[in-house]
């Protein structure tokens, strides 16, 4: 099977949209106790599954045009609005958006928000922001080479992108063993669950109403940034904080913070 033959972005709106109604733990809002504390200065979010983003990497947030990039769910957005942000949030997932629009009538926050595709911002215009958040999310596109250029275009010169993503060997490990805690290469790159796997295999998946993900290699990643004319400033690695396996062995998600030139 092609990714011809399943719609990567309508399969994964809707299997996102299903997820906030099941509650996953990236479609639950903040709590009213995290806008009070983010409206005194007292804020932190996370670009990977648990450690929290230096300060050091936003500076001082208030008043700086921030777009989330992929980032609905009610929980980045919501903060950085109370933190003094003006912010725009921009989600494949209507229901994703829908959290966040739950949390400003909820708390009288102030966002803009805007579905879409992350690999085309031409709903923005150049330098339109001045700090892109862009949690880990690429992974449910099919290439992310146009997320990095369109990022760049849409931030000012001096602006920063924040973004978080997987090491593509966490895709590569045979499933069923691994629930029997073995690690064990079963696929190899590139992967995807649209293209690599059978139908009985991607049931694993679909049957439960799941996004469907697609391994991007390092070189996409980190090299795709720079190949966009984005600087790297920034680097840090992450894992799950429990349950796991992947996790006892090496640290699968990572963060870069990246710079626009202010010069070519």
């Amino acid at each position: 099977m092609t990714t011809d033959a399943i719609d990567v972005r309508k399969h994964n709106r809707e299997a996102w949209d299903r997820q906030v109604s099941l509650g996953n733990r990236w479609t639950q809002p903040v709590g009213p106790e995290v806008i009070a504390a983010a409206r005194r200065g007292e804020w932190s979010v996370v670009l990977t599954p648990s450690k929290p983003v230096p300060q050091a990497w936003f500076g001082d947030i208030a008043g700086k045009r921030v777009l989330c990039l992929a980032g609905g769910g009610g929980q980045q957005a919501p903060v950085f609005a109370a933190a003094g942000a003006k912010v725009t949030v921009l989600d494949n997932s209507p229901a994703q958006l829908g959290q966040d629009r739950l949390v400003a009538e909820r708390e009288g926050l102030e966002l803009r928000l805007v579905e879409g595709d992350m690999r085309d911002l031409s709903v923005f215009e150049d330098g339109s922001f001045d700090l892109i958040f862009h949690p880990c999310s690429n992974s449910f596109v099919d290439t992310i080479l146009p997320v990095w250029r369109e990022a760049f275009r849409v931030l000012r010169p001096g602006g920063v992108l924040l973004s978080g993503f997987c090491n593509p060997v966490i895709f590569l490990f045979d499933p069923e063993l691994q629930d029997k805690g073995v690690l064990q290469l079963k696929y190899k790159m590139p992967y995807s669950d649209f293209t690599s796997l059978t139908e009985a295999e991607r049931r694993r998946y679909t049957d439960k109403h799941e996004p469907l993900c697609v391994a991007h290699t390092l070189q996409d990643q980190i090299g795709g940034q720079l190949d966009a004319g984005f600087l790297l400033a920034g680097y840090f690695e992450d894992k799950f904080e429990k349950g796991d396996l992947v996790a006892e062995y090496f640290d699968s998600y990572i963060a870069t913070r990246a710079l626009k030139p202010v010069s070519p």
